[in-house]
């Protein structure tokens, strides 16, 4: 799916993760796993049809107050946070952290 206006794609943020580190980015993509309300927020994988799934430069986790379900396609917008560690196996290279998310 083409990107949002002004936006990038999920392999763009692989690819630029460092560069974009801190900044903010927008992605419209399709949430693909929900988890909700898990420490405080909802927790979602966004896809859009960019990137490689054997190095898992397909999905990006996004984490949010806004409720969406599977399926949904949605325009996501945040600032990107690398290295992020919150314990117990959970270590993400890049996330987005209290995206606002429109359908």
């Amino acid at each position: 799916m083409p990107p949002a206006p002004g936006g990038v794609t999920v392999a763009d943020v692989w690819t630029r993760r460092t560069a974009l580190a801190g900044k903010p980015v927008v992605i419209r993509g399709q949430i693909v796993k929900v988890n909700y309300e898990i420490m405080g927020a909802n927790w979602y994988h966004l896809q859009d049809g960019s990137g490689v799934v054997a190095d898992g430069t397909h999905d990006l986790v996004v984490t949010s107050a806004a409720k969406v379900q599977a399926g949904d396609v949605v325009t996501v917008s945040g600032v990107l946070a690398t290295g992020k560690d919150f314990g117990a196996g959970y270590a993400y290279d890049a996330i987005i952290e209290h995206a606002e998310i429109k359908k």
